[in-house]
């Protein structure tokens, strides 16, 4: 990251004049897509002390997305992620790619005009605001929208091998979902810590998934994932909703099962009640079953940089849509059909 020291100026620097509002999608009431987010030209955020105001050039879509609009589970809203009766924020979006237009006066990390990715707030809009430590440089070979796709889904993918499946050389390691928005950054980061990847989608997924470099695909159309006695050191459930009784018996008798993922479609547990008995069950079994709480810091997105820039990691883009549609992105990434990631151009 940048070393350059700002001077400490009493209010924001600012890259150009000041822009008084911006076109942002908006929600004020919990709903589907359709229904309840709409274009508006509203107010541009004001920037904090220790944050930059980003030109957002591409939002990524990611799954928290949906759940925050939709307002469901209720255990998000109980959990102060979300207003009790209505969305606390009207502008949806954390992943994001743009320019850095003015900086807070404690920030000291990144400089006017800098391209960056990372996570930001209310990143469906033309201008965003995200903190300095949870930004970091665009890599060098990708495009604005390429590295939208990036901060939330591959920081879930790194984490979670790394931290929780302490992924080692040689390790066999099975990917569920491996065709999703995690999934297709877990395969590639897997195979860059030298580990054996199988990838278990769905028939019309199979090729990309074995282009990304899956040394093995189960279509979980055809084969199930304990088929053939194979058993794997760490399994990275990404999507669907296994027992975990299945998903241990694909498991080694020392391995690691790591969930990351999973809707049961309930309104008030939405799939948390599995990833909760997992960590009620792995004090009591040889095996270590549980999930990951990603930690959005900046030291990872470089960790991330370091490996999409010598290509071991590219991130795979199954569709753009323009910002003013927004909704009709968030309908096809919650439709399950999309092949890596959905990103808004702004």
């Amino acid at each position: 990251m940048g070393t350059e020291q700002h001077s400490q100026p009493t209010e924001a620097q600012h890259m150009t004049a000041d822009v008084p509002t911006m076109k942002a999608i908006v929600q004020d009431e919990y709903g589907q897509a359709e229904d309840v987010m709409r274009l508006e030209e509203i107010d541009r955020p004001e920037v904090g002390d220790d944050e930059v105001l980003l030109r957002v050039h591409a939002a990524g879509v990611d799954r928290g997305v949906w759940h925050l609009m939709l307002g469901m589970p209720y255990l998000l809203r109980l959990a102060g992620y979300g207003g009790v009766r209505a969305p606390k924020t009207r502008v949806r979006g954390r992943e994001v790619a743009g320019r850095v237009m003015a900086v807070g006066k404690d920030v000291s990390r990144l400089q006017l005009g800098e391209e960056v990715f990372g996570i930001g707030e209310g990143c469906f809009a033309e201008y965003a605001c995200a903190k300095q430590d949870k930004l970091a440089p665009k890599p060098r070979n990708l495009t604005f929208e390429q590295a939208a796709a990036v901060p939330v889904s591959a920081l879930a993918a790194l984490q979670s091998l790394r931290d929780r499946g302490h992924v080692q050389p040689g390790q066999k390691v099975l990917v569920i979902g491996a065709s999703g928005r995690v999934g297709t950054f877990a395969v590639q980061i897997a195979k860059a810590f030298g580990a054996d990847v199988t990838g278990v989608c769905s028939t019309t997924k199979v090729d990309m998934v074995r282009s990304i470099g899956a040394d093995d695909v189960i279509d979980y159309t055809l084969d199930d994932i304990t088929g053939g006695g194979q058993r794997f050191d760490v399994i990275l459930d990404t999507g669907g909703n296994r027992s975990l009784t299945h998903l241990r018996r694909a498991l080694t008798p020392r391995g690691t099962l790591v969930i990351v993922g999973g809707e049961t479609g309930g309104r008030w547990l939405g799939g948390t009640d599995r990833l909760l008995r997992a960590l009620m069950l792995s004090p009591f079994v040889g095996q270590q079953l549980g999930t990951l709480m990603t930690s959005e810091n900046a030291e990872d997105l470089i960790v991330l940089t370091e490996l999409i820039e010598s290509g071991k990691v590219t991130p795979v883009i199954d569709r753009t849509y323009p910002l003013s549609e927004t909704p009709a992105a968030i309908r096809y990434m919650e439709e399950g059909h999309a092949r890596g990631k959905v990103v808004i151009t702004v």
